[in-house]
């Protein structure tokens, strides 16, 4: 009998939602209880891994402000908020269009390929001098930083969209007398949108990710800023705490993605 968690598509069987949500909650009790147990039996000193109890205990606290810095859990979040999503912004508008041009365009693809195939494997760190002494140590550094980490991912992945165009569509696109911007906008970039989206969901967690880093420059507020304060005292409920505001953030937003993914293109995976 066949299993009614899978759903049956064109010749192959993917696995339901359903059972997929199920299967993660339990991981995440799992890993919750097994926290709980080795802080509590003694097996992990409270300095490496605090209880729960205390990373909700820190994160009351950092709501209230009385941590390191005074300043409350929302100003820090907000900051974080500000220069992730401005730079994510700025990375969408710039790279998805040079992205899809280097798809079709074998200059453009010249011009460009060589520079983010440089940088794209290198991390942050290694050019966060740089920065600095480019762009000194207010806001502005701390945006590019982020923006660089965004950039490549994006302008790949629209590359890559561009690439999965058929040949047959494009062809039948001129036939009917479209133009050449025509056929980019009404036929590669619908067909690369699946691509692009997937991009910008690897590129905001290559954001979060670089967040810390952009945070070491100058920076009084911040979750990044705030983490790294906290390890300096050794306060690891609050390094722990910051983390997982990061790691919730970063997964809704994730989320948003999944659902914005379902409602521009809801043809991905059926055909």
């Amino acid at each position: 009998m066949a299993d009614p968690a899978m759903k049956s598509t064109k010749g192959y069987r993917i696995p339901g939602e359903g059972s997929s949500f199920a299967i993660s909650v339990v991981t995440v009790i799992t890993l919750l209880a097994l926290w709980w147990a080795a802080t509590h039996l003694g097996w992990i000193r409270d300095l490496f891994l605090p209880t729960p109890e205390k990373i909700v205990t820190a994160f009351i606290d950092a709501m209230r402000g009385d941590i390191q810095g005074g300043k409350p859990l929302s100003e820090h979040f907000m900051w974080s908020l500000i220069r992730v999503f401005s730079a994510f912004f700025f990375a969408v508008v710039t790279a998805v269009p040079i992205g899809v041009a280097m798809g079709v365009s074998r200059v453009m693809r010249g011009i460009f390929d060589p520079p983010i195939e440089f940088y794209r494997p290198l991390p942050p760190l290694a050019y966060l001098p740089l920065i600095v002494i480019w762009f000194g140590i207010d806001e502005t550094a701390k945006i590019v930083l982020i923006y660089l980490a965004c950039f490549a991912p994006l302008a790949m992945a629209a590359r890559a969209g561009v690439k999965s165009v058929t040949i047959e569509q494009i062809n039948a696109a001129y036939s009917m007398g479209a133009s050449r911007w025509q056929v980019i906008w009404h036929v590669i970039l619908p067909a690369a949108l699946p691509e692009i989206l997937t991009g910008m969901r690897i590129a905001i967690g290559f954001g979060w990710t670089t967040l810390v880093a952009a945070e070491m420059v100058a920076a009084t507020e911040g979750l990044g800023q705030m983490v790294l304060n906290a390890s300096n005292f050794l306060r690891t409920d609050i390094v722990i705490m910051g983390i997982v505001v990061i790691g919730v953030v970063a997964y809704l937003f994730d989320l948003l993605m999944r659902l914005a993914e379902q409602w521009l293109v809801p043809w991905k995976g059926r055909v």
